[in-house]
């Protein structure tokens, strides 16, 4: 049995005095931190020459910041909910300027993967800011808020992308770095100035076997899976690595269920609501991401191909960044059906609205206006998606868990688009047709991604369907004063 020490511990939380402020400066957060998976987009093609590295070693720039996300998102997740979800918050915030800082003073590749890293222990925010959100706010105002605050991830992702090609085409690369750090300085102050402390805590001892063994199965399972295309799918580094992640996953499951104070509570993760939500959202994560894939190629790829549309890298930035505002503008819809009918149907809705978008991507693919269009039917879905999948964990889990829950969550999400990122290399670079002697993606091949992307987004749908019908989530009882054992035990 946990000691008392692991139990939930509830001290006055107070209403604050500006809930939309403290909303405001959540998304922004979110939007900040998820600005960092598309900085680097626009100059990724001139990573090894400004470097000075070959290109096999540059690209280790992108896959720091996905290792570094993945290892920390959970384990902070945990540590909010242990000493203070803004606490840590505010950390990430800080590793996220540091790593900023250390990119922009970088000249080689060394520094820029620490700088990169640095930025990818920030990923953390979003579920943290989630979490703060469910603790602080009114229960009215948390559907919208958590909807908004889960959409920042899609929305600082597709309006980073034109921002950073205009940066890229107009400045030294550098100065991308400057900008990101100023803007988490600007995240940090305001975080401090109108964001509470949730008191919401665990208390314990942080379980550190637990965060070293899920920390080297992900970074075992990731690594097969992002490298695996370069190395090799059968090569034995690929296939060691692959069989590592199985080991050290299944030995860090037996560890955690006989934890008396683990880093992820499995059977808590076990509960349908819980697992099917998590299984959904690795089907989302594979299907949002597709997109991601095939729009920028098609968009860029020569017009003489016949499906090309010769375009530059600021045009696909603007073709993405519509989606964006899409995203942010369902947030209150998604949160309306949340409220009304409950977060599972605002789940499969957004799950069927992705499909659909997939489906006219393989018959609109042709036209610039054609793929502004899709993006957006596909930003409709996924602000959807985003805003349920937190309402139905919450619902699901106690509230002095909501950090690691969110956090889990998130990383399934994760999980999903580097699959997505392994599976659709693999198609594209098999399904090839021939340009002026080099092989370049074929037609077939965008289509075929295009497909798995429907298909998974279906598969969400359908795994969805066994989530338990349930109430919208609701947050923790607000005081203004500390919870008595009589009262807390009445609310429960």
């Amino acid at each position: 049995m946990p000691d008392a020490l692991a139990r939930p511990a509830r001290t006055g939380t107070s209403v604050p005095s500006k809930p939309n402020a403290v909303v405001a400066v959540l998304a922004l957060a979110g939007i900040v931190v998820s600005l960092m998976q598309t900085l680097v987009i626009p100059i990724v093609p001139q990573l090894p020459r400004l470097l000075d590295a070959s290109a096999s070693d540059a690209a280790w720039a992108v896959t720091a910041t996905l290792l570094a996300a993945a290892i920390a998102t959970p384990v902070v997740g945990r540590l909010g909910d242990m000493f203070g979800k803004r606490r840590m918050l505010l950390i990430s915030i800080v590793l996220l300027v540091s790593g900023s800082v250390v990119c922009a003073l970088a000249d080689s590749l060394v520094p820029m993967i620490i700088g990169r890293a640095l930025q990818g222990l920030a990923a953390a925010v979003v579920p943290l800011g989630i979490s703060v959100m469910r603790d602080v706010l009114p229960s009215d105002r948390l559907a919208g808020s958590t909807a908004l605050m889960s959409a920042s991830l899609g929305v600082g992702g597709a309006l980073g992308l034109p921002s950073a090609a205009f940066i890229a085409d107009n400045f030294d690369w550098h100065f991308l770095f400057w900008t990101s750090a100023v803007l988490g300085a600007v995240s940090f102050l305001l975080v401090m100035t109108f964001v509470p402390e949730s008191e919401v805590r665990t208390g314990g001892r942080f379980d550190l076997v637990g965060s070293l063994g899920l920390s080297a199965g992900l970074m075992s399972l990731l690594l097969a899976v992002s490298k695996g295309g370069d190395w090799g799918w059968t090569s034995a580094i690929t296939v060691g690595l692959g069989v590592a992640a199985v080991l050290i996953l299944v030995a860090w499951g037996w560890w955690e269920l006989r934890s008396p104070q683990p880093l992820v509570d499995l059977r808590t993760t076990a509960r349908p609501q819980v697992l099917f939500t998590n299984l959904a959202s690795v089907a989302l994560g594979f299907s949002m991401f597709a997109m991601s894939l095939v729009l920028p190629q098609l968009l860029q790829l020569p017009e003489q191909t016949g499906y090309g549309l010769g375009r530059s890298m600021m045009t696909v930035g603007l073709v993405l960044a519509p989606q964006g505002l899409v995203m942010m503008a369902m947030a209150p819809v998604s949160a309306a059906i949340t409220k009304t009918r409950g977060p599972k149907l605002t789940l499969m809705i957004g799950a069927l609205i992705v499909a659909t978008g997939y489906g006219l991507n393989m018959v609109l693919m042709s036209e610039v206006w054609h793929l502004v269009l899709v993006s957006c039917v596909i930003g409709g879905g996924v602000g959807f998606t985003y805003g349920a999948m937190p309402a139905l964990i919450m619902g699901a889990v106690d509230p002095s868990q909501t950090g690691a829950a969110n956090s889990l969550n998130t990383l399934m999400r994760s999980l999903g688009t580097s699959f997505a990122s392994a599976i659709a290399g693999v198609v594209l670079a098999r399904m090839t047709t021939d340009f002026n002697g080099f092989p370049l993606p074929s037609e077939n091949g965008f289509k075929t991604v295009m497909a798995l992307g429907a298909g998974a987004a279906l598969l969400a749908f359908a795994v969805a369907s066994f989530v338990p019908k349930h109430r919208p989530a609701e947050p923790a009882p607000v005081t203004d004063g500390p919870v008595e054992p009589a009262e807390a035990a009445a609310r429960a």
